[in-house]
């Protein structure tokens, strides 16, 4: 801790650093100038600072008054040394930021007490601090290892429903990085990114309660098990009920919305426009590109281009424009994901 002594008198500097010496072993910095110190200020945090009130170039108020101003002595000790009496000069001192008065002449028992008491108030203050930076850093840590389990538990659900639904687990996780890359187009933030990201791979979670036979099925789907097929979306809706965490909430928000369509010709409530909420529109756009560049029991895999191109055509009917625009912004992202597994890890990094 270092103390600050501020005086246009050099006598009056000399007698104050020697009655704090008789005390304390602590550093002393002295001035004459007021403005001298005020930049010695910024470049060393005092800890205890004596100014006096009448001086030639900035009286003691002004002083405090732009010493305050400094983010770093919002809490520090002041003490105003004045021989004026006026209850006006003092209440002005203390909208400045004047911690405490000392007359002038000084009582060296008085400051003493006056000093010791500061430096006691200033260790508190400092002690605070460093238990408040270590509180923030353990409650950061903690969250950070509670958000990677939360990510370790969405991403097992998807691989797990990514087998049940008969590929590797690669669209689930290309779904999640390309509506990443157009939530961060539409100008999305990030804990909206972060938690888009984390939510997309459960878009299809419902399949798990679609029999084998349906999702495997080589041909196209009868009227029958298109609806039993469309089951999907209430019992994904169902199985993440009554969960209150934030990425469970977003999930459902996909889960219900994903087949929806910007023109109200999607399903389950034929949602249209603003309606659908923007997570489910970020995702439809990723999730049909996706699906249509995969092989399926029923398809064979479109390549980039028709399925670029296919995203591009259904603008204003299936898919909201906007999204749209950002999927075509990030198209050389979106391209390299399919073309190398580290862009998709550098893209993942963003959430």
């Amino acid at each position: 801790m270092s103390l600050l002594i501020v005086d246009d008198s050099k006598s009056s500097l000399a007698a104050l650093k020697a009655a704090v010496r008789e005390f304390s072993d602590r550093p002393i910095e002295t001035f004459t100038n007021p403005l001298e110190a005020l930049t010695r200020s910024r470049e060393i945090n005092f800890d205890i600072v004596l100014v006096d009130y009448m001086m030639p170039e900035m009286d003691g108020i002004a002083f405090i008054r732009k010493l305050r101003q400094q983010d770093c002595y919002e809490g520090v000790p002041i003490v105003m040394i004045t021989s004026q009496t006026e209850r006006e000069i003092k209440l002005e001192a203390l909208e400045a930021g004047a911690t405490d008065f000392l007359n002038k002449p000084f009582d060296r028992l008085e400051l003493k007490a006056r000093i010791t008491n500061l430096i006691a108030l200033r260790q508190a203050q400092l002690e605070l601090a460093d238990r408040a930076k270590s509180l923030d850093k353990a409650f950061r840590h903690a969250t950070e290892q509670a958000d990677m389990r939360e990510q370790e538990i969405v991403w097992c659900l998807a691989r797990a429903m990514a087998l049940r639904d008969g590929n590797t687990g690669d669209h689930v996780e290309r779904v999640a990085n390309i509506a990443l890359l157009i939530a961060e187009g539409v100008g999305l933030d990030r804990i909206q990114r972060r938690n888009i990201y984390l939510s997309a791979p459960l878009h299809d979670i419902g399949k798990i309660g679609i029999s084998d036979a349906l999702l495997q099925k080589p041909g196209k789907l009868d009227p029958d098990e298109i609806e039993q097929m469309r089951r999907h979306v209430p019992i994904g809706i169902d199985i993440l009920r009554g969960s209150s965490a934030e990425v469970a909430r977003v999930a459902t928000a996909i889960i219900a919305g994903h087949h929806e369509k910007w023109d109200g010709n999607g399903y389950p409530l034929g949602l249209a426009r603003d309606e659908i909420p923007i997570e489910a529109r970020i995702v439809a756009v990723a999730d049909v590109f996706d699906a249509l560049c995969s092989d399926r029991p029923y398809k064979r895999a479109w390549s980039l281009e028709e399925a670029y191109n296919e995203i591009i055509a259904c603008s204003g009917s299936h898919f909201d424009p906007a999204c749209v625009a950002a999927f075509r912004r990030k198209w050389p992202a979106i391209k390299a994901l399919f073309s190398n597994e580290e862009s998709s890890q550098q893209v993942a990094s963003i959430a």
